[in-house]
């Protein structure tokens, strides 16, 4: 007898259809085809124990299982559960009128219990588009896709609840997600931990590396922060979090797709609504940050995980230069494309990077005489930063340290300066009037704008155009570092609610431009 099991496979953050089909004839032996790697081919052994474990018989004949298309190679282990549902049908040991009505994924142990599998969310998509009536993914799973409503998801713990929802003679409305204990638990519970992001009004002093940091969450732009030791680099970046509009469905949507297919989901009840913040330390390989893999087993890396969110990268100017260098594709182009001799998979890498370093290599250049650095050490330390790289990082602020007089006396001022839910209210604010002008381009914010949105969003009075010469000619900006101060403009004239440009934005945010200067030591 001849069954197909509906399963899925993950190619980048979509999924592609895998049929599972089971053939019991006269002869001996089971047999697994369809370019299955280690993993899959392993699940013989784990889907009969299993099913033995539970009562069920294996038929003394032959088993042949298929996974098609052939000619795709199919890894994990999420097809134990397809298989073993597809033995017991072929086999006749359970009636399944709706087994070809869900998608089904799933790893199965020893006694027939179900575990986690990534990609959940992503499967949930194709079943809706395929026009199927549900999914069945394992319970912590299913939590992914607990708020893709167009198509039902059942949280399953072992085979037995499987056969129920597909033999359709007793109710299991119970095992639909939402309506797990599991789910009810985790929705009450509160995304990553707040305690984590500090306030901008404990913060003292850094002004003006503050104003930076709003522009750069209001528009989505990068941003690099250079300073001496102990001067609040670090806070400052974690407190960017505080700052962050939530995200939009759409947004929330594509972060969720690439936690899923990554494993790395937090199990929250539903999509992923915080914005990530990934901090890697500086000996992060480059596969780590852009991802990578072997052959079609290809993962996200840093830069895919932070999208939505930030990418902080501390001690900027220690990372190995191969590294850094490579961040210039997904900072121009927002995604990232990893090719193999095999396969190439496209990841979206829309973040904020925001970056920390030292100004020289004693770390005290531009505090007073503390510096012990020598003007070519200094240019060679800055230099490590290449001209493409800071061409990509929007603003760039010098952050000094705070004199000892304000950070005595600024503990007693705490209550006095500005908190970051008010800061967060005037880029909630920036925020939506972007969205209510790129409705319906595709992008969110001011940074992923293109030039052909910039001639029709960023229009230059006169007065605009002759300060913008004037400032290009001066500093000797690229063309690049133009779009650059033109898209931080506009940024920084929506937060002002100003419908246009104005001289004073272009100033500002040529202001924030000191790493394109003839001499690098003039900051």
């Amino acid at each position: 007898m001849l069954v197909y099991v509906h399963g899925a496979k993950c190619i980048g953050i979509d999924a592609v259809p895998v049929t599972i089909e089971v053939n019991i004839t006269a002869g001996i032996g089971i047999h697994l085809v369809g370019l299955a790697d280690a993993a899959v081919k392993e699940s013989l052994l784990r889907t009969v124990t299993a099913l033995q474990s539970r009562g069920f018989r294996i038929p003394g004949r032959k088993i042949v299982i298929n996974l098609a298309p052939a000619d795709m190679h199919k890894n994990g282990s999420g097809y134990d559960l397809p298989i073993a549902i597809g033995i017991i049908a072929a086999s006749a040991q359970r009636d399944l009128p709706l087994l070809e009505k869900y998608l089904i994924m799933g790893e199965l142990g020893l006694d027939g219990s179900v575990r986690y599998v990534p990609g959940t969310l992503p499967m949930a998509e194709l079943a809706e588009r395929a026009g199927m009536d549900g999914c069945i993914f394992p319970e912590k799973a299913a939590l992914e896709a607990a708020d893709f409503g167009p198509v039902r998801t059942y949280a399953v713990r072992d085979l037995e609840d499987v056969l129920r929802i597909l033999g359709g003679e007793e109710e299991s409305e119970d095992l639909l997600v939402r309506n797990t204990g599991l789910f009810l638990r985790r929705q009450d519970e509160p995304e990553g931990n707040a305690a984590d992001c500090p306030d901008m009004a404990d913060i003292i002093g850094q002004d003006g590396a503050k104003r930076g940091l709003e522009i750069a969450a209001a528009g989505g732009h990068n941003l690099i922060m250079i300073g001496p030791p102990g001067s609040g680099k670090s806070s400052l970046a974690k407190a960017m979090a505080g700052i962050l509009p939530p995200m939009t469905l759409e947004e929330s949507t594509v972060t969720s797709k690439i936690y899923s297919v990554a494993g790395k989901s937090i199990h929250t009840a539903g999509l992923i609504r915080r914005r990530p913040f990934r901090s890697p330390h500086i000996s992060a390989s480059l596969p780590a940050l852009l991802g990578g893999g072997s052959g079609e087993n290809i993962m996200p890396g840093e830069v895919s995980l932070a999208t939505g969110g930030v990418l902080f990268l501390d001690e900027f100017t220690e990372a190995p230069k191969a590294v850094t260098e490579a961040l210039r594709g997904p900072l121009e182009d927002r995604k990232v494309v990893i090719s193999r001799l095999k396969s190439k998979i496209c990841y979206p890498a829309s973040f904020i990077l925001i970056a920390a370093a030292n100004p020289c290599p004693c770390g005290y250049y531009g505090e007073g005489d503390r510096c012990r650095c020598s003007p070519g050490q200094i240019a060679s330390y800055l230099g490590k930063l290449s001209g493409p790289l800071t061409d990509r990082l929007d603003l760039q602020v010098f952050v000094h340290s705070v004199p000892a007089s304000e950070l005595v006396s600024g503990r007693k001022e705490a209550g006095r300066r500005e908190k970051s839910a008010q800061i967060a209210g005037r880029v909630a604010r920036a925020r939506d009037v972007q969205k209510e002008r790129f409705n319906g381009e595709g992008i969110f914010t001011n940074a992923e704008m293109s030039n052909r949105q910039l001639e029709r969003y960023c229009p230059l009075s006169e007065p605009c155009r002759k300060l913008l010469e004037r400032l290009i000619g001066e500093m000797g900006l690229s063309a690049r570092a133009y779009t650059r101060i033109l898209k931080v403009a506009r940024t920084i004239s929506d937060l002002s609610q100003e419908r246009d440009i104005l001289p004073e934005h272009l100033a500002e945010a040529a202001s924030y431009r000191f790493l394109d200067r003839r001499n690098i030591l003039d900051i």
